[in-house]
């Protein structure tokens, strides 16, 4: 049975009519940068729960929460409905491989690409200091559908002025036009072409690179064909490599 523990909303942002943030008053749960909880609400007789990854560094006791409305979904619609001092449901752990534990010693730079949401748990591990300890170079590559879309640009920026040397950001936009050093295209076809690396000033190699991936499920298949044509491979702890993947539908 879930050991839920009650929050209470703290802080709420809409940065869309779609997409919100919500940051939550809670005892834990303790996670590591890169992984999710279960978020839960009561509707009715029922407790209706998903997970949702955790934008905030552990370092940081306001646990935060990006997501998007998913049409017809049970709770989306509900956790943007919260205003501050609601209640929420958490589960007590914290779950997910989409750390930085999980990376091969050897992988020198490290290449984040989201899509949408996805961009949360990467978001929380450019906030401690890890990827800044242990890697050469940064790469954060965000997608989505129109402009508007995109979330915690001042973060954003922010890591960009904290490590200017280390740190590359490529934005993606389907639906119209990205910001200054983007693209207007989906995130797999600069990857595949190679725009993408000769933007960056850095090669995609088995020797050095470690790619982690999350979002949509179509994004994620289509970049993990093209990085295996490269001679990249999937993650798994009984067989490192060089691909690590979290799909969020």
């Amino acid at each position: 049975m879930a050991n839920w523990v009650e929050g209470r909303v703290i802080r709420k942002t809409c940065w869309n009519d779609t997409h919100f943030s919500l940051g939550i008053a809670a005892d834990g749960p303790a996670f590591q940068a890169g992984q999710f909880i279960r978020v839960g609400m009561d509707v009715g007789d029922e407790r209706i729960g998903r997970p949702y990854s955790l934008v905030n560094p552990p370092q940081e006791p306001i646990l935060e929460i990006f997501f998007n409305i998913v049409p017809e979904g049970p709770l989306s619609g509900r956790l943007a409905a919260l205003d501050c001092g609601d209640s929420i449901w958490l589960v007590k752990g914290a779950n997910g491989l989409l750390t930085l534990a999980e990376v091969p010693e050897q992988a020198q730079d490290l290449w984040l690409l989201a899509t949408g949401t996805g961009v949360g748990p990467f978001l929380s591990i450019l906030q401690t200091p890890q990827p800044w300890q242990r890697f050469a170079h940064v790469v954060l590559g965000y997608g989505v559908r129109s402009p508007d879309n995109f979330a915690y640009g001042d973060l954003i920026h922010q890591i960009q002025q904290d490590h200017p040397d280390r740190f590359k950001f490529v934005p993606f936009v389907t639906g119209g036009h990205a910001p200054e050093s983007g693209f207007d295209c989906r995130m797999t076809g600069p990857l595949a072409d190679g725009r993408l690396e000769e933007r960056v000033g850095q090669t995609l190699s088995p020797d050095r690179s470690h790619v982690m991936l999350c979002g949509h499920s179509g994004m994620i298949s289509d970049a993990v064909q093209i990085l295996e044509g490269r001679g990249l491979r999937r993650h798994r702890r009984r067989e490192p490599g060089h691909i690590s993947t979290e799909k969020y539908h």
